[in-house]
């Protein structure tokens, strides 16, 4: 395993693993949580099985002194709930891991993990506590032992975290903690392992937010008032939050029975007026072809948030991929102007979105929002969202008596209203039309029409999301990457510290920012990372600017690029 980590890095690396069930979830959030309110800097980022019960579940945790959002291969301390450790787990475990568990538990299996083993009889003291159930909840106490968060604010949260289970539930859950705890301590004053944590008190007041809650609040700012979607991951999460939300922001939130209903009901409701939106992963998008087909003629403004995971078919269906590029890209027959972006981070989640909505109204044309379910399912504190910057763009005009909903115009884009919004009828129809929206069949009328539509084209290239650019303004080589690798990338890029090397990395992939065009023709090597197995973006880079990659990086296991797996490739080809 490469040896990427600094000398004076801060932060430590801790991974629970669990059997399905067994409460990996709940210990995660426990622990964030509460390491949140001392003052680290927190991430965590799921990996779970397609299933209820059985298998074994992980999640990474790390605790910092300074922000950190990357996933590491980089295992201090191993956390075994019980055994069955998945091998992708096992073969992330060095000498310098500290594993704790159960060792009648784990049984034989000890014996064959590298690293240092620490027994703690979780079982036992989960029973004295109130239950085995309780196993995870001294877990999670030998984290707050370890990094010495004051006992009293743990109980403090405590107290208000499981309120609603009942007195007695909180009385179970504070003892096994406390059992925890006392572990947690002996293990650091012991030399085992060494924190040297310094808290941020501005900490406390930052968000803590995952990308499902981030695109959801994007949404929520960029005035979404529908949203119908059937459930399927990674993208359930936000069909779920904006449904729990609905009544509060004026919401309405349709759990329809497919995904064809559910874009034919967007297209509708964005026709009415609406600020619509549909959630789904890769096999939902497919059935929503026709759908968005009909958006594109009828030039209907639908957010669609596209949450990838491997396919084809149901593939893995809770593992993490950006092999869903193309799909987006050349979905719906026929052509028509499409907006494809992609979220390099949280804070790019809900920016993001919110500009989704703005661009869709605009532009008249479905806005494509590109995440993963690592993406969704990963989360860290971030400072507040200042609110002063949320801006909701208005482009509805009354319709006069004479009025055409598809008027020609020099930019494509004709004057969008809504039924009822005027003295004018708001025609709209599948087939190719006139400018009044009705049915026509005039082959000259169709080459106007097709060109209108595309003429947009021009002016939402004036509006593209730049891509962030970090390294030397004079360099040989440019790593290109997008989406949700950015945090490995940049951490990664950090470690590197080479002369002649830059990154360029993209949040919206279409259409492509010039700027990256400028870069291209500046290197004399290109390298693109990519989570795929064929180098889709790749592809269009090099059907868009003629310059074809000289290094793919690519990774299509179900799992993230590590900040390991990133900088070894990049070590070796730069080299």
């Amino acid at each position: 395993m490469v040896n990427y980590r600094e000398p004076e890095a801060c932060d430590f690396s801790v991974v629970l693993c669990g059997a399905a069930g067994q409460g990996i979830k709940t210990v995660e959030t426990l622990v964030v949580k509460v390491m949140k309110r001392a003052g680290y800097n927190v991430f965590a980022s799921r990996e779970y099985m397609s299933r209820v019960r059985g298998g074994n579940n992980s999640t990474e945790i790390r605790i910092s002194s300074v922000r950190v959002s990357a996933v590491v291969d980089r295992i201090d301390m191993l956390l075994a709930l019980n055994g069955g450790i998945r091998k992708n787990i096992r073969d992330r475990i060095s000498d310098s891991t500290v594993i704790v568990g159960d060792k009648e538990e784990l049984g034989g299996e000890v014996d064959s993990l590298s690293g240092q083993f620490y027994n703690v009889d979780l079982i036992r003291l989960a029973k004295e506590a109130g239950g085995a159930v309780y196993s995870n909840v001294v877990a999670a106490g030998i984290m707050f032992g370890l990094c010495k968060v004051p006992i009293q604010e743990v109980k403090k949260f405590f107290n208000v975290f499981f309120l609603s289970k009942g007195e007695g539930v909180v009385k179970n859950n504070l003892v096994a903690m406390e059992k925890g705890f006392l572990i947690g301590e002996r293990m650091g004053s012991s030399g085992l392992i060494s924190l040297d944590l310094e808290p941020d008190p501005g900490v406390k007041e930052e968000l803590l937010m995952d990308g499902s809650e981030a695109v959801s609040l994007g949404a929520i700012a960029g005035g979404c008032n529908f949203i119908a979607s059937y459930p399927m991951s990674p993208a359930t999460g936000v069909l779920a939050f904006l449904s729990k939300h609905a009544k509060s922001f004026s919401i309405v939130a349709e759990q329809i029975e497919d995904e064809i209903a559910a874009i034919n009901m967007a297209v509708g409701a964005g026709y009415a007026g609406a600020r619509a939106m549909v959630s789904t992963s890769g096999g939902g998008f497919a059935l929503m072809s026709e759908g968005l087909s009909l958006a594109g003629i009828m030039e209907t403004p639908v957010v669609i948030h596209l949450g990838q995971r491997p396919g084809p078919a149901t593939g893995m269906a809770t593992r993490t991929e950006q092999a869903d590029l193309e799909l987006a890209l050349y979905s719906g027959h026929g052509e028509f102007p499409r907006i494809i972006l992609a979220p390099a981070t949280i804070e790019d989640g809900f920016w993001l979105t919110q500009r989704a909505f703005n661009l869709a109204d605009k532009f008249q044309t479905q806005v494509i929002i590109l995440t993963d379910q690592y993406f969704l399912n990963s989360f860290y504190n971030i400072p507040a969202i200042d609110t002063g910057m949320i801006f909701i763009d208005r482009y509805i005009v009354e319709a006069d008596k004479d009025y055409r909903r598809y008027i020609m115009s020099d930019n494509g884009i004709s004057p969008r209203s809504v039924p009822g919004h005027g003295m004018g009828i708001v025609g709209a129809d599948s087939h190719e039309h006139d400018e009044w929206g009705h049915v026509q069949e005039d082959f000259e009328l169709r080459v106007r029409m097709v060109d209108k539509r595309l003429r947009k084209m021009r002016e939402i290239e004036k509006e593209t999301v730049e891509p962030l650019f970090f390294g030397p303004p004079d360099f040989n080589n440019l790593v290109i990457s997008w989406g949700s690798t950015y945090p490995m990338v940049m951490e990664t890029a950090k470690l590197l510290r080479s002369a002649d090397t830059a990154f360029l990395h993209l949040r919206q992939i279409w259409p492509l920012s010039e700027e990256i065009r400028n870069n291209l023709s500046r290197a004399s090597k290109v390298i693109v990372l990519e989570g795929n197995a064929t180098g889709q973006f790749s592809k269009l880079i090099r059907r868009e600017t003629g310059i074809e990659a000289n290094h793919l990086v690519l990774n299509y296991s179900g799992l993230q690029f590590s900040s390991e797996d990133v900088y070894r490739y990049l070590d070796k080809i730069l080299d």
